[in-house]
């Protein structure tokens, strides 16, 4: 069975971009940027003053949560402003439009948190606007669903390029899906939301 986006979605939800480099790369360019940056919201900013930047004492872990920075989470609602700046006066850069849309966190403040997209796209979202279920989207054609995390398995469906399922579980190069109501295990290579290597339950 050949699972279209979302398992249900139409071929207008498929993203217009090229997927960029796996999270590895994409956490060094944050880093090389300065991240995770905190922005002071404009009602504190002085006139012609540049925005204050703030780090947090270990780089590795949120300032507010304590959970590692960067770390995956998904979008809770249906669309979820991304703005400039962690508070509701700064404009918005981003809108994302699709419920279950993995994001990476790269900052914290209050309140907000920083994420991008698979593209780099992204911005400071409120956190009621997030959810800790792990997703991932499949970054290659007629990604096999197999019943075991074993090439020689039985295949149980095929998920399109551009689909988002819900991560069960992942074991080193294997995740177990869901997507349109079947699950199966993937390789976590084929897909952006994962670390390489990682692993939970």
């Amino acid at each position: 069975m050949m699972l279209g986006l979302a398992g249900t979605a139409g071929a207008q939800d498929r993203p217009q971009t090229q997927p960029m480099p796996r999270p590895t790369a994409m956490t060094a360019a944050v880093a090389a940027a300065g991240a995770p940056m905190i922005e002071t919201p404009v009602a504190l900013q002085t006139t012609a003053a540049a925005p204050a930047i703030a780090r947090a004492d270990d780089p590795g872990v949120g300032p507010v949560t304590g959970f590692p920075i960067p770390r995956y989470v998904s979008i809770k609602a249906t669309v979820a402003n991304a703005r400039r700046g962690p508070s509701r006066s700064h404009r918005i850069d981003w809108v994302f439009q699709r419920r279950g849309m993995p994001v990476m966190v790269v900052a914290e403040h209050g309140h907000w948190r920083r994420v991008v997209d698979r593209d780099g796209a992204g911005g400071w979202i409120h956190y009621t606007l997030l959810s800790g279920e792990r997703t991932a989207i499949v970054e290659v054609d007629r990604l096999p669903l197999y019943q075991r995390p074993d090439r020689a398995a039985l295949v149980r469906a095929e998920a399109e390029l551009g689909v988002i399922g819900s991560l069960r579980e992942c074991r080193a190069d294997w995740c177990e899906m869901e997507v349109g109501g079947f699950r199966g295990w993937v390789e976590a290579r084929a897909l952006w939301g994962v670390d390489p290597g990682e692993s939970f339950d």
